[in-house]
């Protein structure tokens, strides 16, 4: 019986090959909030930061902290969210920006396209590696390949390189920006329960005020106005930070994105001139 020539497995684009890196939030978040009510808990909440066993009295920062009540542990959850995933959106987009300057390889790719040399620059995009890397490895393999394709016209030639690389964008963009939902949340959020945290510890106040019909209970009432405060302090960091990182992110992410339809246009205009 003949055997049939077995053909090669097609290979992957590039950006299918990379290897990411995203942590899930159902995950970690649970597990963070563990860690913020063990904070609160067992440090905030140790005997020696307060004057008495009943925790009344606070002598240092901790126990102002630990006497914000039970929103705090949320909003402390909400904090190390922030930091967990500032940290990991770090080094991913670290990781997609590559191992050399952009600007650099971009004007490196661009001359050696004017010379031709698809091959170098194919493997200065493995050099690179990256988002931007990958995009431009899979839209110079398509370019190669399209070079020698005699079946199409010209302008079905371009429509199929720029097709390339739309998708090979479309599956890098999404790792980019994951998880930056997580951040955009909380920037708004933290502030929310912050403010349910200064609600409960107003209400406290005013229970002091009017208990007793006689003078109004110092301690309770000192104690209503430390919460509200503590909670609105957490929850104003908390949510500044997030935008911050937020803004910070999105900025590297929109670079990012230049500099791929940057090099996209430059591929597709070097085909049209010399095919």
């Amino acid at each position: 019986m003949e055997k049939k020539p077995t053909t090669p497995a097609a290979k992957k684009p590039a950006a299918e090959q990379k290897s990411a890196f995203a942590l899930s939030p159902a995950l970690v978040i649970p597990v963070l909030f563990l860690i913020g009510f063990s904070i609160w808990y067992f440090l905030l909440g140790d005997a020696s930061n307060f004057e008495d066993a009943e925790k009344h009295k606070p002598l240092n920062a901790m126990g102002i902290v630990y006497s914000g009540g039970v929103i705090v542990p949320i909003l402390i959850t909400c904090m190390l969210t922030v930091v967990v995933f500032s940290l990991e959106r770090f080094y991913t987009i670290g990781k997609a920006t590559g191992s050399g300057d952009l600007d650099a390889f971009v004007r490196n790719v661009r001359k050696m396209l004017d010379g031709n040399k698809i091959e170098d620059a194919i493997k200065a995009c493995d050099a690179q590696k990256g988002s931007v890397g990958n995009v431009t490895k899979t839209a110079l393999q398509k370019y190669s390949q399209l070079t020698s394709e005699a079946e199409l016209t010209k302008e079905q030639k371009l429509a199929a390189l720029q097709k390339e690389v739309e998708e090979a964008t479309s599956l890098e963009l999404p790792m980019l920006e994951k998880n930056l939902t997580v951040l955009s949340t909380l920037a708004s959020v933290a502030t929310l329960i912050a403010l349910l945290g200064t609600v409960i510890g107003m209400i406290r106040s005013f229970f002091a005020l009017g208990s007793g019909g006689g003078a109004p209970d110092a301690s309770a009432l000192a104690t209503g106005i430390a919460e509200a405060l503590i909670n609105t302090a957490l929850g104003i960091g908390t949510s500044a930070i997030a935008i911050i990182m937020y803004n910070i992110f999105t900025s590297k992410i929109d670079v990012l994105t230049y500099k791929i339809d940057e090099i996209g246009m430059s591929i597709q205009q070097n085909f049209a001139s010399h095919n």
